[in-house]
């Protein structure tokens, strides 16, 4: 009796999942399907996931009316360097506060912890004002340089350390090894996983950004590619919504494979980051 009762609910477990994910999928069958129809046939047979007349006109008019290439490489320019950077201060942050020990470690990491619940609007105007008294407004730099490190990289990893045994590291420095040499020989082949996971983590999120550079950047030349969709749907999407769904397919298909392909590091990294508090 109990082992059909727990089978029933694994079934119910099942079927609600099953549910959840097909939820998230309609937006992207939706885009896609939409985006290789012509305009009158999204109107007429906008919830049919097989178009009648496909066709690629679509992208055809997104990559003669739009720089998109430029628009690529600049949203590639500014993931690529926001995840570097994140990624590095994230190791040698969370490879202090692990191997290290020092007065006030605790408080510091509680200080840096407690910034994840600041919201962006406070620190956006002073930013924008850092950005513009150097001169980058408008430029691809000044949306990436505020973003080079982030509490989460840092949360994420040290839970990963943690979990390596500290008699590794004490034997390390009795052979007088440095601690450089250290985190690269020994830490970091440890928790290679992790460090993939929140790479990819940060550069889905610096690629999916909007807010911060529809702030910073004002040239058609200079936009990324969440701005090019607002763009087109703010000036076309009210006819023409089928090639705002073009530019949105174009736009996630780079995340969507780092996330397929590195989906088993993302999720063993957040279930990892629960071991240790």
């Amino acid at each position: 009796m109990k082992i059909k009762q727990k089978s029933d609910r694994q079934i119910g477990w099942h079927i609600f999942l099953i549910i959840i994910v097909y939820l998230m999928l309609i937006p992207i069958v939706f885009a896609l399907s939409n985006s290789f129809k012509t305009t009158q046939d999204a109107y007429n047979t906008v919830f049919e996931i097989i178009p009648r007349n496909p066709t690629l006109e679509n992208y055809i008019h997104v990559f003669q009316k739009l720089p998109f290439a430029k628009i690529t490489l600049n949203t590639f320019l500014i993931a690529a360097t926001v995840t570097i950077f994140k990624t590095l201060t994230s190791i040698f942050a969370a490879y202090s506060l692990v191997y290290f020990d020092y007065k006030g470690k605790a408080f510091l990491y509680f200080m840096m912890l407690s910034t994840m619940f600041i919201p962006f609007t406070v620190t956006m105007i002073p930013n924008y004002l850092l950005i513009s008294q150097i001169g980058l407004r408008d430029n691809i730099w000044g949306v990436a340089l505020p973003q080079l490190a982030d509490v989460l990289g840092i949360f994420l990893l040290r839970q990963s350390m943690r979990g390596i045994p500290k008699s590794l590291i004490e034997v390390a420095k009795l052979d007088k090894i440095g601690h450089m040499k250290i985190m690269r020989d020994i830490i970091l082949p440890l928790v290679r996983p992790s460090v993939i996971s929140t790479g990819i983590i940060f550069f889905i999120n610096s690629w999916n950004e909007y807010v911060w550079p529809v702030l910073i950047l004002k040239t058609k030349e200079n936009y990324t590619l969440s701005l090019a969709l607002q763009m087109y749907i703010s000036s076309e999407g009210g006819t023409d919504f089928t090639i705002a769904m073009a530019v949105s397919v174009m736009t996630m298909i780079i995340p969507l494979t780092l996330y397929i392909i590195f989906q088993r590091y993302i999720i063993n990294t957040f279930a990892m980051s629960g071991i240790k508090g």
